[in-house]
This record gives C-alpha cells, structure tokens and sequence, in this order.
C-alpha cells in the first residue's frame, strides 16, 4: 500500500458507520452481508448505509457483488491487511513496543 491508499482507506474509516460497516463485515468473513443486514446491524437508513458503502469501496476496503437482487459487500482482507502494514511497519518503523499491543490476546 503507498500513502495515497493509506490516507483514502484512513479517511474513509474515519467515520463511526463506516468503522462500523468494515468491522461488522470482517466478522462476516468471505460470506459478507446485504446491504439491508449491513444497515440493520449498523442502524442506518438504505440511502445512508449506501452512501457509507460507496465511500469505503471507494477507498478499497470493501467490495460488493450482485447476487440475483441483493447486493452483497465483503471486506477486503488484502487491502485492511496493507493498511495495517503500513501503519506498523512502514509509519512507525517496525517499532516492536507498537507491534507487542498486535500481538496481545486482548487485542482483538
């Protein structure tokens, strides 16, 4: 990931919906929701959660698919994961007390 990706995917994430969104899918895994279950769990309106939606797969972080009349959004695991790299390795230089708060149990 360069830093033009980083400061899109940190703007788009930096918005509590959205935050919101890319943490309900994650857990979803690669079976991702619907938009209606997405605004459900994440209490938004159909219009409000669609513009949030379009704003992280802007950014890359999500993807969607259509799938007969749903649409059906999933994490994208290869860009969070490079936004993390980034952060951690290229941003604070393998700093290994920042990389210990990673690894704790109670991290995630």
């Amino acid at each position: 990931m360069n830093e033009p990706q980083a400061i899109a995917a940190l703007g788009a994430l930096a918005q509590e919906t959205r935050l919101r969104i890319v943490r309900y899918l994650v857990r979803c895994g690669d079976d991702g929701a619907s938009a209606g279950d997405i605004g459900r769990v994440v209490e938004a309106t159909s219009s409000r959660a669609s513009f949030h939606l379009s704003a992280l797969e802007n950014a890359g972080l999500i993807r969607s698919e259509r799938r007969s009349r749903n649409t059906i959004y999933r994490a994208e695991f290869e860009q969070l994961g490079g936004l993390l790299s980034f952060l951690l390795s290229d941003c604070c230089g393998a700093n290994p007390d920042i990389r210990a708060c990673c690894l704790r149990e109670d991290c995630c």
